[in-house]
């Protein structure tokens, strides 16, 4: 038996990447997993079951869960994202930063972790290093999916004689670490400069850091008519809005994988993203134009070309429609040959 954890993405009303991680597991295990929820849950558990996280937890906001994992029969596996908090804790949630620690410490006692890139394998184990921790588990890195719809992959070569869009796609939660604020001072300045799109935002608001980004782009679309905010995009309308795209921006400061990204590639839209180690684990596949992190000049340089040039941006939709990308059938997959 796989006891599937499903506390808090059970009932979650938004689409952030740990809920997409849990909920597309789910979906692809289908029959496989009982869905179990704590603490209702009564824990009883076999030498032979398995019990399989990719949430968040802390033994504050799960009472018993450090008995559990210490002492319950079975087996556990947990997928590990990042270690963000504990990196820019004057951006996170202050929950986060409090769980964190205590969260990748607990890790520790589970019997397999798999980590979602290179980049957060190499925090986890560093982390654990420090803490001095002996006995750790094996850590393996999980490719994850790019179809996030379980819609159908945008695949041949661009039509040549078809009109290219102008319009720019930004998908993340509304807060500093994903940066929107310099995507929206660099589209004011393009657009001061006469050069014609349109950008929509895709993201629900952190409620500790994203109003002032929600002002600003209510201060930029009463000169601008081409910002356009979508704050509860469900599936159907974010592939509509890819469908709609020319290119996706992913100015983010820091990542655990980064789904965007992948996503973005999955229907044939390239992305213009963080020069980050972790998005070169997918980047550097096609499809993609890495950017210095964090440099205004640097980013209205990149975007003012790929709105210019026909020719490069049709040559990135065609990385980005033929290059390998992993799906979700293959992640579970992977699971499903340990469990």
């Amino acid at each position: 038996m796989i006891y599937f954890d499903v506390t808090k993405s059970g009932d979650a009303g938004h689409r952030s990447g740990l809920m997409r991680v849990s909920s597309r597991l789910a979906q692809e295990l289908g029959g496989r997993v009982t869905p179990v929820r704590w603490p209702t849950w009564d824990r009883k558990m076999t030498a032979d079951d398995w019990f399989f996280t990719a949430e968040l937890f802390s033994e504050a906001e799960r009472p018993g869960i450090t008995e559990f994992i210490a002492r319950a029969p079975g087996r556990k596996g947990g997928i590990f994202h990042d270690a963000i908090p504990l990196k820019f804790p004057h951006i996170t949630w202050p929950q986060s930063v409090a769980r964190h620690p205590g969260y990748m410490k607990l890790l520790a006692g589970f019997d397999r972790v798999w980590a979602v890139s290179k980049a957060s394998q190499a925090e986890l184990a560093g982390f654990w290093k420090w803490q001095g921790l002996g006995k750790i588990p094996l850590v393996e890195v999980i490719a994850l999916g790019a179809d996030f719809d379980g819609g159908a992959r945008l695949r041949g070569v661009v039509d040549r004689a078809t009109p290219l869009s102008r319009g720019i796609l930004s998908v993340g939660i509304l807060e500093p670490r994903k940066n929107q604020m310099l995507l929206l001072e660099v589209s004011e300045q393009l657009w001061t400069q006469g050069i014609a799109f349109e950008l929509d935002l895709v993201g629900r608001v952190n409620p500790h850091f994203g109003q002032p980004i929600v002002k600003r782009i209510k201060q930029l679309q009463r000169k601008f008519p081409g910002l356009r905010y979508h704050a509860a995009a469900g599936d159907a309308e974010l592939a509509a809005l890819y469908a709609g795209a020319r290119v996706s921006v992913f100015p983010t400061l820091a990542e655990g994988c980064g789904l965007p990204l992948l996503e973005s590639l999955w229907r044939g839209v390239p992305c213009v993203c963080s020069d980050l180690p972790v998005l070169r684990e997918n980047a550097d596949g096609g499809g993609c134009v890495p950017v210095t992190v964090d440099d205004r000049t640097a980013w209205a340089d990149a975007l003012r070309q790929i709105l210019a040039d026909d020719d490069r941006c049709r040559e990135l939709r065609d990385q980005a429609r033929s290059r390998a990308l992993p799906t979700w059938a293959e992640a579970a997959a992977r699971l499903g040959r340990d469990f």
